[in-house]
């Protein structure tokens, strides 16, 4: 049997976390809501390949990102590099909750440029049997190149590949509320394996129940994924029953709470386990994730023994 072959596709930054007692000092990482997801993913995903694709600069920073990913297994063939751009940047603080903000510097990244050549093609994704990004990478993307990855899904998936995706809505990357919905939703019906937030979901749709936001999921065709609903445990959007799922022992910082749920799921359900297993795969990892600070918890964290 063939290696199976998964593609994750988005922007990697520059991370900036800033220390509440000590506001002179920061610590520089480097994440990105499906960069998250691909370390996690290949953490748990045992033989399969996990590759990232996206545009980074040729500077300090980027060169350290490109080490971070090959330290953490991840192919990097599709990592092309800009000569005159420089990766995004953000910064984020939490508070004594644990709930998180962010403040951006990303309008000019070298990954809104992935597809200018010399740069990411559609053939190379072709390659790879399974494709995640998130609503994310869609948005930093020109129309065009948006435009042209939307309508090349339904010949991927004739030819075998599976398109997994996450509604991560961020309000500031699109241009406005009617293309972000419009775009969004015109992705979920080509889409095998759905990763929506409720919050999310919401937010976008304005559904008034999550009733209504499962209903419309479903209405999309989505079959396959879950419903992150954050304490409350997903909802499998096959309908079947799972749980119950135990609540999260502390929360420090939910950076990557979603993302690392998505990495987890994806490594169950790819590996064929059984729905209600992946559910409680994601849950359960996406709960240590937001005990600890940032985004990449420590490798040993992960499964603990």
């Amino acid at each position: 049997m063939s290696r199976l072959r998964i593609v994750c596709l988005g922007e990697a930054m520059v991370e900036l976390s800033l220390d509440r007692d000590h506001p002179e000092t920061a610590r520089i990482g480097f994440a990105g809501d499906t960069l998250n997801t691909a370390i996690y993913l290949k953490r748990m995903a045992g033989d399969a390949e996990v590759a990232y694709a996206t545009k980074i600069g040729s500077d300090q920073l980027s060169d350290r990102m490109l080490s971070l990913m090959a330290s953490e297994g991840l192919a990097t063939h599709l990592v092309h590099r800009s000569p005159n751009a420089l990766p995004g940047l953000y910064a984020i603080s939490t508070d004594e909750r644990g709930e998180r903000s962010f403040q951006y510097w990303r309008d000019t990244s070298a990954a809104r440029r992935m597809f200018e050549a010399p740069g990411l093609t559609l053939a190379e994704l072709a390659e790879h049997d399974v494709l995640y990004f998130s609503a994310i990478s869609l948005a930093i993307l020109p129309p065009e190149h948006r435009r042209d990855l939307i309508d090349w899904l339904p010949d991927y998936r004739a030819r075998g590949g599976r398109v997994a995706f996450d509604s991560n809505y961020r309000p500031a990357l699109w241009p406005d509320v009617e293309t972000a919905r419009t775009t969004i939703a015109e992705t979920w019906r080509r889409t095998d394996i759905g990763l929506p937030s409720l919050d999310d979901e919401m937010a976008l749709f304005g559904d008034d129940s999550e009733d209504a936001a499962f209903k419309r999921l479903r209405d999309y065709g989505l079959r396959t994924g879950a419903l992150k609903r954050g304490e409350k445990g997903p909802h499998a959007l096959s309908g079947e029953p799972a749980g119950p799922f135990d609540p999260a022992q502390r929360m420090v910082d939910s950076t990557a709470a979603g993302d690392s749920f998505n990495g987890a799921y994806l490594a169950a359900h790819l590996s064929g386990l059984p729905e209600a297993d992946c559910l409680q795969a994601g849950h359960q990892l996406a709960c240590r994730v937001i005990g600890l600070r940032g985004a990449i918890i420590p490798r040993e964290e992960v499964v603990p023994a």
